[in-house]
C-alpha cells in the first residue's frame, strides 16, 4: 500500500509499505477513505516530538471502512464506515474507566493514548491497523459525510475538551480564544454550546479572524494593533474575560493569556507546545486564576456525532482544500503554508 512516512525532521514521503496485518484479537484494519492533517504532524516535522522513529507512517484522523476485524471484536465488523479516533483505549485500564483515555495504560509501554501516527503507524494511509478497535473507533451514523466525520477525530474533541471543557465555559461567561487556527476554530463552535455571553476571537490573521466571526465568534480582534488587549478589555467590564483558550502552542500567545484573564477566571491551554515555557508564577500566585492544560481523551466524539446528525454542529467548514492521496506532498505543502494558502483543514481523501 501507499502511505506519508516520516523521513526525519522536515522529511514526509508519500512512498510504498507493508500492508498492516492484525497483530491481537482486538485489532481491527481500515480501508481509510478520508484522512487529514493536524498541527501535531507539524510538529513532529519540525522535530518537536522525539518519540517518532524514522519509518512511522504519520496522522492519526481518518474515516474509512473496515475490511478486517481480529478475533475478540464485537462491536464492529467488517464493511462498517467508522471514524477512527486519535486516541486508542483499552476501555478497561483505571485511567480508561476514569474517563482519562489519553493515558490508557493499554494503549502503549508510554502510557499513552496517542499512538496511531505517533508511536505506531498512522492513519495517512491506505490502510490502518487500529487496536482496541471496540473502544478506539465509532461507527458513522447514517447521512454524515466523510468530511464531517473526520473532523472529529480529533480537531473538534480538543478544542472542545481541552479548551472549552476544561475552561469551564459556563453560561454568561466572556470567553477569549487566543489563536485562530483549527483548534482555536474549533473550541470558537463549541464554546456556543455552554451559553457563553460572548466570545472573542484573537488573533493575528485577518482572514482566520473573519472564519472564526463565521464559525460563531461575536467579536474578532487582532493582535497586530497594538491597543489590542484594550480592546479586549473593552469587552468586558474592564476586569478581563472569564475564561481564555489558548490555542496556538508559543510561549508569547500564553504569557497574552495571562494580561486578559481575569481574577478568578480560567486559562485553558490547548496548543501544543514544541519547547519549554516560563512561568511567572511569582507574579501569577496572586490572581486567583486557575491554568489546565493536557492531551485529548477524544470521550467527546459520540456526543458531537449526535449534534451533527442533529443539524447543530457543521464541523465540515473547517475544510477550505481538497486533496487525493497521490497529492499528499502537495496537501502537506498546502497544510504548512497557511499564510499563503489561507488554509484551515485539508481533506485528504482516496481518488
Amino acid at each position: 500500500m501507499k502511505a506519508m512516512v516520516y523521513r526525519g525532521p522536515g522529511k514526509p514521503s508519500w512512498e510504498e509499505v507493508s500492508d498492516p496485518q492484525i497483530l491481537e484479537p482486538t485489532d481491527a484494519i481500515v480501508q481509510i477513505e478520508t484522512t487529514t492533517i493536524c498541527g501535531t504532524d507539524l510538529h513532529i516535522l519540525k522535530g518537536d516530538v522525539p518519540a517518532v522513529q524514522e519509518g512511522t507512517v504519520l496522522g492519526h484522523e481518518g474515516v474509512g471502512t473496515v475490511v478486517e476485524v481480529g478475533a475478540a471484536v464485537k462491536n464492529v465488523k467488517v464493511g462498517d464506515r467508522v471514524i477512527v479516533s486519535c486516541i486508542t483505549s483499552c476501555g478497561t485500564c483505571a485511567f480508561c474507566r476514569a474517563g482519562v483515555t489519553s493515558h490508557c495504560q493499554q494503549a502503549s509501554t508510554a502510557g499513552i493514548g496517542w499512538i496511531l501516527g505517533h508511536l505506531i503507524d498512522g492513519t495517512q494511509a491506505e490502510l490502518v491497523r487500529t487496536p482496541f478497535a471496540d473502544t478506539s473507533l465509532h461507527k458513522v451514523p447514517a447521512g454524515l459525510t466523510n468530511e464531517q466525520a473526520v473532523m472529529v477525530s480529533d480537531i473538534y474533541p480538543t478544542g472542545y475538551e481541552i479548551g472549552v471543557r476544561y475552561g469551564h465555559v459556563n453560561p454568561g461567561d466572556v470567553v477569549a480564544i487566543m489563536g485562530v487556527g483549527p483548534v482555536g476554530l474549533a473550541a470558537v463552535a463549541t464554546a456556543k454550546l455552554h451559553g457563553p455571553a460572548k466570545v472573542i476571537a484573537v488573533g493575528r490573521s485577518q482572514p482566520r479572524i473573519d472564519f472564526a466571526l463565521e464559525f460563531g465568534a461575536d467579536v474578532g480582534i487582532s493582535t497586530n494593533h497594538p491597543d489590542w488587549i484594550e480592546q479586549v478589555m473593552a469587552e468586558t467590564d474592564g476586569l478581563g474575560v472569564d475564561v481564555v483558550i489558548e490555542a496556538v502552542g508559543v510561549p508569547q500567545t500564553l504569557e497574552d493569556c495571562f494580561k486578559i484573564v481575569r481574577p478568578g477566571g480560567r486559562v485553558a491551554n490547548a496548543g501544543v507546545h514544541g519547547r519549554p515555557v516560563t512561568l511567572p508564577i511569582d507574579r501569577l500566585w496572586i490572581h486567583n486564576f486557575a491554568f489546565t492544560t493536557g492531551l485529548v481523551d477524544a470521550t467527546s466524539t459520540p456526543m458531537m456525532l449526535n449534534l451533527m446528525s442533529g443539524g447543530k454542529l457543521t464541523p465540515e467548514q473547517m475544510v477550505t482544500h481538497r486533496f487525493t492521496f497521490a497529492e499528499f506532498e502537495q496537501a502537506y505543502e498546502t497544510f504548512s503554508d497557511p499564510g499563503g494558502t489561507n488554509c484551515l483543514k485539508v481533506a485528504v481523501s482516496r481518488g
